[in-house]
């Protein structure tokens, strides 16, 4: 008979907890202009304002619905 191969004492349930974001990362995807705070990336035009687009090498890509636009 095959012998049972024992699960590991630190096996991960759940969750991980999250982790922030160094604060010169964060300053690199927004701008302040006139006393408000906007993003650089451009939105989704089928998801909406909500949704931002990726920023590849030669093109924006909508990691929601796949619409993609050349740059």
């Amino acid at each position: 008979m095959a012998k049972k191969k024992k699960a590991k004492a630190k096996e991960r349930k759940g969750k991980k907890p999250k982790r922030k974001k160094p604060a010169h990362k964060i300053g690199r995807v927004y701008e302040i202009s006139g006393g408000t705070l906007n993003r650089k990336n451009h939105t989704c035009p089928k998801c909406g304002t909500g949704v931002f687009m990726a920023s590849h090498s030669d093109r924006w890509s909508c990691g929601k619905c796949g619409y993609t636009e050349k740059k």
